[in-house]
């Protein structure tokens, strides 16, 4: 089984607006909304791939109500704590005219350390040997900064294994208790080593480092309409960004993390995970708002995936990779 956890989850509101611009009366074209947070747009993605999850978190208020119904209508299962206060709610604000994605997020809910402990316990009395848990996204006020590293070595301990995607501090702590794969993307890495990598050559580099220093199996860099590095302990593949026309770029990077739980569940090879991972994300970005793309559209994608594999590079014993 594939377990999400989402603990700052949203009620994605997304519009349309040609020309938006500050200072001025902007109208909306188009408009919907969509179950959000990371971890629940994984769940999302998984579903239309034909794989099951059970999606856990916190909600709180109408907004996580809605959320809650919506998953519901979807036919996902999911097993969140629900809370005192509301759910935020997000605007995704999609400008075809200057093919621009704007994001304003609200900050969410408040937690407390028992809240935390109780959902925490309720997913591991679930857990077994071989199953995935998936962390993502950020955190609601309250929550530790080492809530995930903490979160890590507690499904670890029961067999499972721990794909991480977070940013900052968080990934930062994350990765201390050694999660299974992690998921930055190119901006995230180089501002968690301290500085820009330029090329897939500093990319790879830095992601090594990772691995040898935190006994990390894989790591996954996306680097948006570039492609994505995939690195693990024997070979790295790097495969090309599909063109696709944009619909959204929201939930791109939890479409591929959705594809690698899938495709790490079915035993997938990783050339096979390559293809899937990449033909999901583009998919999704032709999708308006963070609906997930049906599989048919994905399935068609996956035959114009183009990669190539490389031989592992050893790791420079410098200063340049700052961890």
């Amino acid at each position: 089984m594939i377990y999400t956890v989402t603990l700052n989850p949203a009620l994605d509101k997304t519009v349309e607006i040609p020309g938006f611009a500050l200072d001025r009366v902007n109208r909306i074209t188009d408009m919907r909304t969509d179950p959000g947070g990371k971890g629940i747009n994984v769940s999302k993605v998984i579903s239309k791939l034909g794989g099951k999850t059970i999606a856990t978190g916190i909600l709180g208020g109408a907004a996580g109500k809605a959320i809650l119904k919506a998953l519901e209508e979807m036919g996902l299962e999911s097993d969140f704590y629900f809370a005192e206060g509301e759910t935020r709610t997000n605007l995704k604000v999609v400008d075809g005219e200057n093919h621009t994605n704007t994001d304003i997020n609200e900050p969410g809910l408040t937690v407390s350390p028992r809240i935390l402990e109780e959902l925490l316990g309720r997913l591991l009395e679930k857990l077994e040997g071989n199953d995935l848990v998936v962390l993502s996204g950020s955190l609601p006020k309250g929550a530790p900064k080492d809530t995930y590293g903490a979160w890590v070595k507690a499904c670890k301990r029961k067999g499972a294994k721990v794909i991480l995607d977070a940013d900052g501090e968080l990934f930062a702590e994350g990765i201390k208790a050694s999660p299974y794969l992690v998921k930055p993307n190119n901006h995230e890495l180089s501002r968690h080593v301290g500085r820009e990598l330029e090329t897939r050559q500093d990319l790879e580099q830095a992601a090594r480092t990772l691995m040898e220093e935190y006994g990390i199996k894989k790591v996954v860099v996306t680097m948006g309409s570039e492609g994505a590095l995939y690195v693990t302990e024997t070979e790295t593949i790097y495969a090309e960004g599909l063109k696709v026309k944009v619909g959204s770029t929201v939930g791109a990077g939890d479409s591929v993390v959705a594809a690698l739980a899938f495709a790490e569940e079915s035993g997938m090879t990783m050339e096979e995970a390559v293809r899937l991972s990449t033909a999901a994300g583009a998919a999704n970005v032709m999708c308006s708002g963070t609906q997930a793309a049906e599989y048919e559209v994905i399935e068609e994608l996956m035959p114009k995936v183009v990669f190539e594999k490389f031989e592992k590079i050893s790791v420079a014993k410098t200063d340049d990779i700052r961890l």
